[in-house]
C-alpha cells in the first residue's frame, strides 16, 4: 500500500491503483488517486467526485463496487479536505476561497490525469457538493462526459436553526468584511451514529469514523462563511433554467427523501425544469446513499449499473 493512500481496519484499499499529487489553481496539491477493474477490457471511466468533508479512503467500497463492474474511478480530494492541501492555518476550517476554484481543479484533473491515463468513455458519479461542482461544469464538459449520475446534489439548504436566505445574506456580509475565514459554529465533537443524519448503517458509520480516528489529518470541520458564501451563490446560478438549458449531458438525480441536508422538494424542482436531466427518488434513504444501508445502496447502485454506460436509444429519450 503506498502513502498516498490510507487503508485502516475493516477499509482496505481496492487493489491495481496508482495515486499522487496535481498542482491546482494557485499551486495548491490536490490528491487524486484512479483505480483499474481486474477486467482486461474497461467499459469506461467514472469520475467520482466527493461531498463535503470526504476523502478517497471513504469510498474505497464504492470504488469496488464500480471496477467489479468493469469500470475504472478516477477521483481526487477537493481542496481543503481530505489529502489535499488545506488552505487555512487553522487545518480543520473547511475553506474556500471561490467556488471557480473547485471547477478549475475538476477541469485540471480531466485535463491531466483522466484524459491521457484513464479509458474511454467518460461518466461522472458526484456525490452532494461535488455534484453541485458537476451540475456548474456540466455545459463546458459536453464533449468529455457521456453521462453523469447525481446523487443527493447539494442545490439547496436544509437542516439549520435558521433559512438558507438569511444564512446566505450573513455569509456574505462576512465574506465583504474580512471574515470569511471564520466559521459560524464553535469546533465541536463529532456525534455519534445515534446522533447523525447521514446514514442509518451503523457499521458503515463505524467503519468512516475509524477513516478519521486513525488518521485525523483527513477531517475537516465547520464551513468557513467564505465557503458558505461561494457554495449558495453556486446554488443559485445552477439551478436556473438558463443554466440547466445548456447542459445536455444526459443526467440521472438520485434523491434520497430522508436527506435532511439537502430538501427533497428542492431537488424535484430542479428534475422538473432539467430537461437532460432524470429523477430517482429512493424512499427512506438519508444523505450519502453510497454509506447507507444496503436496502438503500443497492437502489442507488442498481440504478447507476442502468445508466452507466447507457445506449444512444436511452440517451435520446433523456433529452440528450
Amino acid at each position: 500500500m503506498d502513502s498516498i493512500l490510507h487503508a485502516t481496519a475493516g477499509n482496505p484499499a481496492p487493489k491495481n491503483h496508482f495515486a499522487g499529487f496535481l498542482e491546482g489553481r494557485g499551486g495548491v496539491k490536490v490528491r487524486y488517486a484512479v483505480f483499474r477493474c481486474r477486467q482486461p477490457e474497461a467499459k469506461g471511466t467514472v469520475v467520482l467526485l466527493q461531498g463535503r468533508n470526504e476523502c478517497i479512503e471513504k469510498y474505497f467500497e464504492t470504488i469496488e463496487d464500480l471496477t467489479t463492474r468493469g469500470l475504472w474511478v478516477a477521483t481526487f480530494d477537493w481542496r481543503g479536505q481530505g489529502g489535499s492541501d488545506r488552505l487555512l492555518t487553522d487545518s480543520r476550517a473547511g475553506h474556500l476561497l471561490r467556488f471557480a476554484d473547485y471547477e478549475a481543479d475538476l477541469s485540471l484533473f480531466l485535463e491531466q490525469v483522466v484524459l491521457p491515463d484513464a479509458r474511454l468513455p467518460f461518466f461522472i458519479v458526484a456525490h452532494s457538493t461535488g455534484a453541485l461542482v458537476a451540475l456548474s461544469q456540466a455545459p463546458l464538459m459536453e464533449n468529455r462526459i457521456e453521462r453523469m449520475v447525481l446523487s443527493s446534489p447539494f442545490v439547496a439548504l436544509a437542516g439549520q436553526s435558521m433559512s438558507q436566505g438569511r444564512i446566505a445574506v450573513i455569509a456574505r456580509l462576512a465574506a465583504l468584511s474580512g471574515l470569511g475565514r471564520y466559521t459560524f459554529r464553535r469546533a465541536a465533537s463529532p456525534l455519534g451514529f445515534d446522533g447523525n443524519v447521514l446514514t442509518s448503517d451503523a457499521r458503515r458509520f463505524a467503519r468512516n469514523a475509524g477513516i478519521l480516528a486513525a488518521h485525523p489529518e483527513l477531517a475537516v470541520g465547520w464551513p468557513t462563511a467564505r465557503w458558505l458564501d461561494e457554495v449558495l451563490r453556486a446554488m443559485g446560478r445552477v439551478t436556473r433554467q438558463e443554466h440547466l438549458t445548456r447542459i445536455r449531458i444526459p443526467t440521472l438525480l438520485l434523491c434520497p427523501t430522508a436527506d435532511a441536508l439537502v430538501p427533497r422538494r428542492a431537488v424535484g424542482a430542479l428534475a422538473r425544469i432539467f430537461r437532460a436531466g432524470r429523477l430517482i427518488e429512493i424512499d427512506g434513504a438519508r444523505h450519502e446513499l453510497f454509506q447507507e444501508a444496503d436496502r438503500y445502496r443497492a437502489q442507488a447502485l442498481a440504478a447507476i449499473e442502468a445508466f452507466i454506460p447507457g445506449s444512444d436509444d436511452e440517451g435520446t429519450s433523456l433529452g440528450a
